[in-house]
């Protein structure tokens, strides 16, 4: 294990780059994991990380050094230097640097599906992650104008969801639905059909937009069907992953009857 205690330290720098910088994560491929769980997840799903980080009064813990016997590559930073680059507070002193995946864009889908047109919120979109990991459901299509999905927050949110799930970025999602012969269910609270009378028993793409401004005209064309959620009291909508894991939990039921 390589100890570091200078600021000066060629690698922390490039370390510190990666932890404050989206744009340097993008153009190297990679995020940081913070926590034991989403690195126990990520050694159990995926494998080895480029790096393991600890802070010097961590190594010791009794989790982080069972995952420090299972990691090869291995950097301990003086706490001062650990501190400024983790961006959970309080955590236990752990984070990863990992690739993010490149995949190839399918030509169709075939199986049950998740596309995001849009969406904002880091803890919205993680939470959708996660439910859709729950649910089964292995792929996601999000649109270029949606938050990063391997940025740390979302990674925190997702709790480990990522490493189950196919998660394609920068889609263009018209072209994508053009092409779909299964059926494209989206959630409008002006669908007279609730989600619950819809036959879900089947392989079908669920189409979610912007938390505030919902799904394009465009897109929403390519609705095979529209769906809503009854609910009731005053309250006018659901937060879009409440929803999600609302419909993708009803097909599920669906499906074990």
């Amino acid at each position: 294990m390589k100890l570091i205690t200078s600021r000066e330290n060629a690698l922390y720098k490039e370390l510190k780059h990666l932890a404050t910088s989206s744009q340097a994560r993008r153009k190297a491929n990679c995020t940081l994991l913070d926590g034991v769980h989403l690195c126990q997840s990520y050694l159990e799903q995926i494998g080895q990380p480029q790096w393991c980080v600890v802070s010097e009064a961590s190594q010791h813990h009794p989790e982080i050094a069972a995952l420090l016997v299972q990691t090869e590559h291995q950097l301990i930073l003086a706490d001062a230097l650990y501190h400024a680059l983790s961006q959970v507070e309080h955590g236990v002193g752990i984070f990863f640097v990992a690739q993010t995946p490149s995949l190839v864009l399918p030509e169709q889908i075939t199986q049950t599906a998740v596309a995001l047109d849009n969406l904002q919120d880091p803890g919205n979109l993680g939470s959708l992650l996660r439910s859709a990991a729950a649910a089964g459901i292995r792929h996601v299509f999000c649109s270029t104008g949606t938050v990063s999905a391997w940025s740390p927050k979302v990674m925190r949110a997702g709790m480990g969801a990522h490493f189950l799930l196919e998660i394609h970025e920068n889609v263009d999602l018209l072209s994508l639905l053009k092409n779909t012969t299964i059926p494209v269910l989206a959630t409008s609270s002006y669908a007279t059909q609730t989600v619950y009378d819809c036959d879900l028993k089947q392989p079908l793409v669920w189409l979610f937009g912007h938390e505030g401004q919902g799904l394009s005209d465009e897109l929403m064309a390519y609705a095979t069907e529209q769906v809503t959620i009854p609910h009731q009291g005053q309250i006018e909508s659901l937060n879009v992953a409440a929803c999600a894991a609302i419909c993708f939990f009803e097909q599920v039921r669906q499906n074990l009857k």
